[in-house]
């Protein structure tokens, strides 16, 4: 995939299908779920999806001039940090979990570069249920039409690294496709130090 400077690697079935389901199940009914307000254009609007903020006591993270305090971890995602870490060859001390109900549910372009996650975070991210596309396409005005499309699907992990974050953003639209469910777990490292 032309995408000079990421660092990209994708296990299509990280896990299989039964443990994804399984997991599916699991954490759609036991993490917390609630309706994030972010700021878009100096208005505070619901963020089109359902969220909830894990990690370590200290992993407090701002995003989008909200502060979120992270829930505790579960056994089952304390577990799944030890394997994704293990996996992705990195550490990790939160995950933000998104739950896309449907395809109207998106997440719009961004890059997490925020001061916290240093110069070159590793973010993991683990996709359970329904499908989706997540794009890619280079920072800047100039670069609009130059869109890298993966599809995530069940069980499949994507580690991004090096200057992925610096150097590119990325989105999942919204799809008029009848698509169920999609569970996202993104496990990131934060250095409370930095901000």
């Amino acid at each position: 995939m032309p995408l000079p400077g990421a660092e990209l690697s994708l296990w299509p079935q990280w896990l299989g299908n039964d443990e994804a389901d399984a997991l599916l199940a699991e954490l759609r009914a036991t993490i917390p779920w609630e309706v994030h307000r972010i700021r878009i254009f100096g208005r505070e609007v619901d963020s089109p999806r359902l969220s909830c903020w894990i990690g370590d006591e200290d992993a407090t993270y701002v995003y989008s001039h909200t502060r979120f305090e992270p829930r505790p971890w579960t056994p089952t995602l304390a577990a799944l940090r030890e394997r994704v870490a293990k996996a992705c060859d990195a550490r990790f001390n939160s995950v933000l979990a998104n739950l896309y109900r449907d395809g109207r549910d998106s997440m719009g372009w961004h890059s997490d570069n925020e001061p916290e996650l240093g110069r070159q975070p590793v973010i993991a991210s683990l996709s359970l249920g329904a499908a989706r596309r997540f794009r890619l396409k280079p920072r800047g005005e100039a670069a609009r039409g130059d869109v890298q499309v993966i599809e995530l699907g069940h069980g499949s992990l994507l580690r991004m690294a090096g200057d992925t974050q610096h150097r590119y953003v990325h989105d999942l639209p919204k799809t008029s496709a009848a698509v169920g469910p999609r569970l996202n777990l993104t496990f990131r490292w934060l250095d409370a130090s930095r901000r």
